[in-house]
């Protein structure tokens, strides 16, 4: 298509050429399905915007516009979407100047935000809860998420074969794609995730005895269709008897990573245990806590420089 034609195109379509240009093949199923979200919500936006006429106050009116029913966090997700298309349209002439340059990010009012993890005495409560039994159930699975943070669909894809008992680590290489009806193994989400995950003894020596005489390839949980939301109802329920607040099982992620950090353990440590693909993502997702333990650091130096007299 020539530069011309381009510039005449509609930006939507400019937009959904570009996902399947460069993000057909290149991203996850889950990650693809949001750029095309992102693109249905130009259409629904600004479905008679060109792209010769896109400029920054038209960017930033698509954008408000956007953001009247989403909060800013939401709009932000929104706006890095579509940015990698308009640069790249701004390095092909397409567009004479970038329009997301010095943009504003609005938001309606953000909704109060549920609980997203436990503190020790708490998850220590909800884990005495917990029916396990001889068998494998989603109580086993609550436990192992909590010990080791997985994530949900790397849980669900564990195979016996997965399990290294001579050294008490898991090893982590593929997910379960539960939302298909059959399900199926898939890759993970980057090359960081694939990775191995030390066990405590005590779990480990639990999981040797309930794997014997089990398929060394077939899932563990994985047994049938799994929902979301049935684990997330069973979560609920031992949160109700145990009195404590309701999480998600992704929750118990976060619970894992936020007690690990509180006990002093290095965030590097933390990223490669959590399978990030960089220190920044941990930082950023457990900011608050890494900076009550920074004041916590502060107050330490100063008892300590205090004392040097």
């Amino acid at each position: 298509m020539s530069r011309n034609k381009q510039k005449e195109q509609l930006f939507y379509r400019y937009f959904e050429e570009w996902i399947d240009l460069y993000k057909v093949g290149a991203v996850r199923p889950v990650t693809l399905r949001k750029y095309r979200m992102t693109n249905q919500r130009i259409i629904e936006l600004a479905p008679n915007l060109r792209m010769k006429h896109l400029n920054r106050q038209k960017y930033q009116l698509l954008l408000n516009e956007y953001a009247k029913t989403h909060e800013k966090q939401t709009t932000m997700d929104f706006h890095h979407q579509i940015k990698g298309a308009i640069l790249d349209a701004v390095d092909e002439g397409v567009l004479d100047k970038n329009p997301t340059r010095k943009i504003v990010i609005k938001g309606k009012e953000a909704s109060e935000k549920k609980t997203k993890f436990l503190n020790q005495f708490e998850l220590q409560l909800l884990l005495k809860r917990l029916e396990l039994g001889t068998e494998i159930n989603w109580d086993w699975f609550i436990l192992l998420l909590a010990k080791t943070g997985l994530r949900f669909s790397e849980a669900l894809a564990l195979t016996p074969s997965d399990f290294d008992f001579s050294t008490q680590k898991v090893l982590v290489n593929k997910t379960w794609n539960y939302k298909t009806s059959k399900g199926e193994f898939q890759s993970t989400k980057n090359e960081s995730s694939n990775r191995k995950v030390q066990l405590d003894w005590q779990i480990a020596m639990q999981f040797l005895q309930l794997m014997k005489g089990l398929d060394e390839e077939s899932p563990i949980f994985a047994k049938k269709r799994v929902f979301n939301s049935t684990v997330n109802n069973r979560l609920k329920t031992l949160c109700n008897k145990a009195n404590i607040p309701t999480i998600t099982i992704h929750g118990l992620r976060h619970t894992h990573a936020s007690l690990l950090l509180f006990a002093g353990v290095s965030v590097a440590s933390v990223a490669k245990r959590l399978g990030h693909s960089s220190m920044a993502t941990t930082q950023e997702t457990y900011l608050h806590i890494i900076q009550e333990l920074e004041n916590q650091d502060n107050d330490k130096i100063m008892r300590h420089l205090a004392m040097l007299v």
